[in-house]
Formats: structure tokens, sequence, C-alpha cells
């Protein structure tokens, strides 16, 4: 790398979870005014590395130097006294609190009553957005919320900053300004530290490049060095397996969904889907693509059985399955077994005694069949990565065969590999009769494998030919 002298340095980082070794003689050293992406398959020990650079964990051994000096993180109150923040995958927002009152957390409890304000002002400047300061953040959408986490590190002036995949949420557009607005905030003098699975994003923004394989680092390079392939090849230590499946040809079956007319409308009056009508066959993958906010999270918890629709009529078969976007959330209860949170498929519809020895034959089969990385099935499920986790839940929802399944972001959070298992797996799902509904931030993985689009723009939905220019302008809502 070049002279510019590391703002954050990590040396010779080890750290153990029990019997599993997160990280061994990991290194990281991240130039002031650049940005370093950081890349690897998951658990691969990319959040471990990062939370011991924010104090959230303690390494066994190693040196983090923050501008050349030393230091001992045992918090991450002692690194947001460093200038470090961190904007997190999953969001730390207090959704009952307003924008403002979050901005207070975030700044030591002084708050802002006003868009005039400083914070404020810097969020529009940086994410090209105003924001309502007395709106609560259960009423924002998700980018909203996205754009508050980096507002509230961004409050605390924090120079590094570190972003873990924060782009998972957004539309194209969105991705490519955002991307613009961190080199702007390089350019100025911060530091971006962008964790991401994307490599065209990393390689089309960062200055350096890390990658970590099994806790260790197999490369680190400038962006000049490297290239697609090679990363490809560190962060698996192989070119990746099986084909990158497409799904064009198919022979479609009898309607599954029939949707005439549906119209919802949320808690606060405000319609989300307008007079929708289509249907979905058994054996067809359909991909729904959609900017956030536009609707299509209500109508596919509709189709999914979750969600009463306000008016219309709604044609439903009696086994679908369901992998939500939030899998925190929606998808476990994070402090139970993979077994307990096996026995939790279909609650609310089944009676009786659960049946454990057959939960946990069901488990163990899960975690066999895709590649599920736990100790047992018999640790609580906050122990796994966020990509086991994923395949975890989509294995409970693929198992038996549903006639249909529908799908919220299935390969957020997976590596190249994963994702690619994930894709053959749907495909092959489809092969057997079974109708995939599904929807993604990605719009080449939708474009990749669906058979037909239906693109969801303020509560509208229409089918739109399968090709990215069409697709990604009605997105926005041209014609």
């Amino acid at each position: 790398m070049t002279d510019n002298p590391p703002v954050l340095a990590l040396e010779h980082i080890d750290k153990r979870f029990g019997t599993v070794q997160a990280l061994s003689d990991a290194n990281l050293v991240v130039r002031r005014g650049t940005i370093h992406a950081v890349l690897g398959e998951n658990g691969a020990g990319k959040t471990t590395l990062m939370r011991v650079a924010y104090g959230m964990a303690t390494p066994d051994r190693g040196v983090i130097r923050v501008r050349g000096q030393a230091v001992r993180l045992r918090s991450p109150a002692d690194a947001i006294e460093r200038g470090i923040g961190m904007v997190h995958q999953h969001f730390t927002l207090v959704p009952a609190m307003t924008v403002a009152e979050n901005l207070a957390l975030g700044r030591g409890g002084i708050a802002y009553s006003d868009d005039t304000s400083p914070p404020l002002q810097d969020l529009t400047t940086i994410t090209g957005s105003s924001i309502d300061v007395h709106a609560r953040v259960s009423d924002l959408s998700v980018t909203a919320q996205q754009r508050l986490e980096l507002l509230k590190v961004l409050a605390r002036n924090a120079e590094i900053l570190i972003l873990d995949e924060p782009t998972a949420v957004l539309a194209p557009a969105e991705v490519d300004d955002l991307l613009r607005r961190l080199r702007g905030l390089a350019n100025a003098g911060r530091t971006v530290v962008l964790v991401t699975h994307k490599l065209r994003e990393a390689l089309s923004i960062a200055d350096d490049v890390t990658v970590l394989r099994q806790g260790t680092i197999s490369r680190a390079s400038t962006r000049a060095e490297v290239g697609e392939d090679q990363l490809i090849e560190a962060m698996l230590g192989r070119r990746p397996t099986g084909p990158n499946v497409t799904a064009r040809a198919f022979s479609p079956g009898q309607t599954l969904i029939a949707a005439h007319d549906v119209s919802i409308v949320d808690s606060r009056g405000l319609p989300r889907v307008r007079n929708a009508t289509f249907e979905i066959r058994g054996g067809e993958i359909v991909g729904v693509a959609a900017v956030d906010g536009s609707g299509h999270r209500e109508l596919l918890r509709a189709i999914a059985g979750r969600l009463a629709i306000t008016s219309g009529t709604l044609s439903l078969p009696a086994s679908v399955g369901f992998v939500p976007d939030d899998r925190h959330r929606d998808g476990l209860v994070l402090a139970m077994s993979l077994v307990e949170n096996y026995a939790l498929k279909g609650a609310g519809a089944g009676r009786g005694v659960i049946k454990w020895r057959e939960a946990a034959s069901a488990a163990r089969q899960i975690v066999e069949d895709f590649d599920v990385r736990a100790e047992s099935v018999d640790v609580p499920a906050m122990t796994l990565s966020g990509g086991n986790q994923q395949r975890f839940i989509l294995g409970r929802e693929l198992q038996g065969m549903p006639t249909v399944v529908i799908l919220e972001n299935p390969t957020r959070g997976l590596d190249i590999q994963a994702s690619l298992d994930v894709r053959a797996r749907l495909v092959a799902t489809c092969s057997k009769g079974v109708a995939i509904v599904f929807h993604s931030t990605d719009l080449d993985e939708i474009l990749a494998i669906s058979h037909r689009v239906l693109v969801v723009y303020a509560g509208v939905v229409r089918e739109v030919k399968p090709e990215i220019d069409l697709v990604g302008r009605a997105m926005l809502g041209a014609a």
C-alpha cells in the first residue's frame, strides 16, 4: 500500500468463542481518508474483527492502534471516544422513539427539535434526503432508518466509520447515491471501513481490500492490485462450484395464488397495495422488484398468509412457506435452540404435544442438507452467524416441500457460494412444481432466476419483461 499512515490498525488478533477459533493472527491496516472493503464468506470472521475494532469484543491476543497509538477498547464507548463509529447490519434504533430522540441517544442526550439543526443539515448533505425529526422510527421506511443510523454515527463526530452491509436494504439507484456520498466523506478526510458481500460494490469504490477466510487474512492489497476473480478465490480458496443458475425455461402448472383487485391499507390508513390483480402458478419463480416503501413487503406478507387484505379477493393454498426479511425479529427466537426454532414452524396452526425426537431429527437434517455450520442442533440460534441463521430458516421452510414459498431477500447476508447454493435450491424446488415468489434488493439476482417479474411502485403491481432497463425504470415509476 502507499505511505498514507494508518488511522486504524489491528495487529495479530486472535479471538476464540468456546471451541470456535473466530480469528487467528488477523491483521487489518486502514489508511486515513480511504474506503477499505472487508470481504469474506459467512463465518470468515468479518463481523468479529469489526466488533473488536468497535470495542464490542475483546481479543484474546493482539494489539489495536488508533492513529498509531496502542489502545484498549473495553466497550463501544471507548471506541466512540476515539472517533470510531459503527453502522450495524441490523438496526439499533428505538422504534417507539422519534428521530430527534434517537439522535439524542447518539449524542449523549442532546436533542434537536427542528430540521435546521446541525445533525439534520448533515443528513441532507450526506444522505441527500431530509427527514422529519418528529416522526417515530417505527413509521420510517427501512431506507430512512438506514440513513438515520448513519446520521447517528456522524452526529458523534466519528472520523472512522465502520459500515456492515449498508446497501442491503437499498435499491440500485440508492446504492449508487450512498457510495458516492461515502466517497465524498473519504475525500473530506473521514475513513470508511465497508463490510460487504457485493464484490462489484467493493471494486467500484474501495481504495484497499482485505479478505478473510476461516478467521485469517487471505489477501490484503490496494484495489488497483486485485480483480474480481482474485477476490473470489481469496474468499473461497477456490473458484465457486456450480453454475450461476437461471430458470428461464419452465412449464407452468395450475394456478396456486390468484389475486383480484387486492388492496391493503396499513394501520395509519395509508394505502400500501392498490387493486392488484395477478396469478402465480406452480413450477414458476416470480421475482418481485421494488424500492423500499413501495408496498412489496405488504404484498408478499399477504400472499404468505401473514397479513390480511383490505379489499378484493385473494386465493391461497393451504401450505405456504415463508422466509422473512428480518431473521432476528420474524424468523428466529435467538435464545432458543435450533431444535426449538424448528418446532416453531407453523406456530399457531398446529395443536398437541411437540414430538421432540422428530423435531431434533428434522433439525439435524436441515443442518446437514443446507450446510448450516453449528456445533449441534441444541445450541442457541444466536450463536450462529447471520448466514448460517438464514440457511437454517430456508431449510426449515423448504423441508416438506410446501405448495408455495414466499421469500424476502433470501440471500441477504450470504456470501457468493452460499448465494449460488440458495439460487440452485430455489430452481430445484421450483422444478418439482412449487411456486416461488421472492423479493431481493439485488436486481441482478431477480433477473437471474425469475421466469416472470412483478414490479411494485407506489402500491401498484404490474408485470414487466425481465430486462434490467425495463425493470429499473418501472421501479422508479417510469412508463
